[in-house]
């Protein structure tokens, strides 16, 4: 089960562990955002810092309705203790899961100051 909590901002936010194709490892804070259908979006210092794969670039729609081209990248999430690799946007702003990533997970949220996320595997 992955664990997190739920911010005074209303953010619900887990520590995920991601790596890049040298094995270098790094934990992030995450926000869970049910809005982003991909798997995860990273900052430019924490891509760089790892130094994932470049893929190539997808199309995405902003919260303000408007289209860019990130960057996309291959990483490797610590997922339920097993390794899982997910593509990852380069976006400005801190690191999101998003629903892709959460796919197939039962998720608990116990929506207070410092609340309970709770994310385990859903058969």
């Amino acid at each position: 089960m992955i664990t997190g909590r739920v911010t005074a901002l209303r953010e619900a936010i887990v520590d995920l562990t991601v790596a890049g194709p040298t094995q270098r490892r790094q934990v992030i804070e995450a926000v869970l955002d049910t809005g982003f259908n991909g798997f995860l979006t990273l900052p430019n210092h924490v891509v760089h810092a790892l130094g994932l794969r470049f893929v190539g670039n997808r199309r995405a729609t902003l919260e303000d309705g408007s289209i860019v081209a990130l960057d996309l990248y291959l990483a490797t999430v610590f997922w339920h203790e097993q390794e899982r690799e997910v593509l990852v946007l380069q976006a400005d702003g801190g690191p999101l899961v998003g629903m892709a990533l959460l796919y197939g997970n039962r998720v608990v949220l116990h929506v207070i100051d410092d609340g309970e996320v709770l994310i385990e595997p859903w058969p």
